[in-house]
């Protein structure tokens, strides 16, 4: 029975290379402003993570444009020019099959930023000077 890996530590050696690979292609694309598309070359894109399927047929390429600004119309310039990043990036790579993308956007950011919000919290930071107090006990 094949096992999915969850996680990207679980993942084999090869699918990250992979996908660090895709997502190096993607970041020079946009950074060259190859795609030529108005909202793309007006904003800075990071593509922060491409994570692939372990059968190197699907990758989910996470995007973040810089500051912030207008990332619902930078991932729709995204998806709409998928066929040609998705042609770049079979070029580039050499691989039997190329990977089928799909742009999704980085919620990382938002997600430590409400947990580091939850942890400047004045209860939190008192439970926490609390444990710290035990500890030196």
């Amino acid at each position: 029975m094949a096992r999915n890996p969850a996680t990207p530590e679980q993942q084999s050696v090869r699918v990250l290379k992979v996908g660090e690979r895709v997502r190096h292609i993607l970041s020079e694309l946009l950074a060259r402003g190859e795609a030529h598309d108005d909202v793309l070359t007006a904003h800075s894109v990071s593509v922060t993570e491409v994570r692939m399927t372990p059968d190197l047929r699907n990758a989910s390429a996470y995007m973040k444009p810089l500051l912030g600004e207008d990332e619902t119309a930078v991932l729709k310039a995204l998806r709409t020019n998928t066929a040609f990043f998705q042609r770049e990036v079979a070029k580039r790579l050499g691989l039997k099959f190329a990977p089928r993308l799909q742009f999704k956007p980085d919620e990382s950011f938002d997600e430590a930023e409400r947990i580091e919000r939850l942890l400047s919290d004045p209860k939190v930071a008192r439970d926490l000077d609390a444990d710290t107090d035990e500890l030196r006990d």
